[in-house]
């Protein structure tokens, strides 16, 4: 291949070096025959570049297309590999979405107990202090009573006896003392003969 191309390229010096040559004798078609020369050239260029040009042009575009189908493969391969993980984030976001409803029923239930325990502890308390209130209020009240009792039976035996310490005079006093002593006699004879 390099004799080929090292032929093509001294038949090509050559023949572009012999037509300026011949062009400057003189001749009568010489711009006729400069053009047609230069044609020839050009053809011959081209026949080269196309002759020794053309299995590494075409290997070159066969590499740069198989460069490119390998991407474009590599691009399908990565585009379907996001897609699969994208279908996963969404599947997850939808997993995620339904665990973060169930978990806010889940507290909503479990806030909604606590509040029912709180209210029924509460209840509790406050029927345990009315109770505990009404004992407290009936001890006070009986205690009161009783206070009031002593002090009125107090007040009424002082009473009495200022009043008969104002009505009852010397000689009743020595009849009524009588009285007394008699009832106290039979009540310890009657209760010595019931023995």
């Amino acid at each position: 291949m390099i004799g080929r191309l090292t032929f093509a390229v001294a038949l090509g010096a050559s023949l572009a070096l012999a037509v300026p040559a011949y062009a400057s004798e003189g001749g009568e078609d010489s711009g006729l025959m400069t053009f047609l020369w230069e044609v020839i050239n050009f053809a011959l260029l081209i026949g080269a570049l196309v002759y020794f040009g053309r299995k590494p042009i075409v290997q070159f575009f066969a590499d740069r297309r198989a460069g490119i189908g390998g991407e474009l493969n590599s691009a399908a391969g990565l585009l379907e590999e996001a897609e699969t993980r994208f279908g996963e984030w969404q599947g997850k976001l939808a997993e995620l979405d339904a665990e973060l409803a169930q978990i806010r029923d889940r507290e909503r239930r479990r806030a909604q107990q606590e509040r029912e325990r709180i209210l029924d502890d509460a209840r509790q308390t406050a029927e345990r202090i009315k109770t505990d209130a009404s004992h407290a209020a009936e001890r006070d009240l009986r205690r009161a009573q009783t206070a009031l009792r002593e002090e009125a039976t107090a007040l009424a035996i002082e009473l009495a006896e200022e009043l008969l310490r104002e009505k009852v005079a010397g000689a009743d006093r020595d009849r009524l003392m009588d009285e007394f002593i008699s009832r106290v006699e039979q009540t310890s004879l009657s209760s010595g003969s019931g023995s």
